[in-house]
């Protein structure tokens, strides 16, 4: 004996989402959500013979049904102003349907004007120590080539003291060997 449908109602955006199945589980599937919809609280058994009939007469299949007209559906994405109204077609609805809410006021997004500032400020002191460090290797590759240069002016001046050294030293054996005889 097949197993009674059961109609399952979750919300996608403005419209509800409809099926009727055996479980919740085969109602998941249907829908092709990843994850339990049942537990999160955003998906639901619904009794209302007006609202299941239609799910009743196609087992199995997802109906979907406007939660509202063009009007609350742009009202609700906050825009700045509603555009000229067309001329609508009623969407056949049954009466026992019970009326959205009315969707609360957006609040506006948050400014990003501290962030901007914390990444303008961040930026201008990573350029400044960028600026402060190739200074300082400027100044550290001048003191290494004066470096360099103290060096070979050392090295030459030394050569020159180290000849003039050995010069007198042999002077000096000279004349101490003419003097000793």
């Amino acid at each position: 004996m097949p197993r009674q449908l059961k109609v399952f109602r979750t919300s996608t955006g403005f419209h509800d989402a409809y099926v009727a199945a055996p479980s919740q589980k085969a109602a998941l599937e249907a829908w092709g959500a990843d994850a339990n919809l049942f537990a999160r609280g955003v998906a639901e058994q619904v009794t209302d013979p007006a609202l299941t009939a239609e799910a009743l007469k196609r087992p199995g299949e997802v109906i979907r049904v406007s939660r509202g007209d063009l009007a609350a559906q742009l009202k609700a994405l906050g825009g700045k102003k509603a555009p000229a109204k067309k001329a609508r077609v009623p969407e056949p609805e049954p009466e026992s349907e019970p009326k959205p809410a009315k969707p609360k006021k957006r609040k506006p997004a948050p400014s990003r004007t501290r962030l901007d500032k914390a990444e303008a400020a961040l930026e201008q002191a990573e350029e400044k120590h960028a600026r402060e460090r190739a200074a300082l290797e400027r100044e550290r590759e001048a003191i290494e080539r004066k470096i360099a240069e103290l060096q070979e002016r050392s090295e030459q001046e030394k050569e020159r003291l180290r000849a003039a050294r050995d010069k007198a030293a042999e002077s000096y054996r000279e004349a101490l060997d003419k003097w000793s005889g």
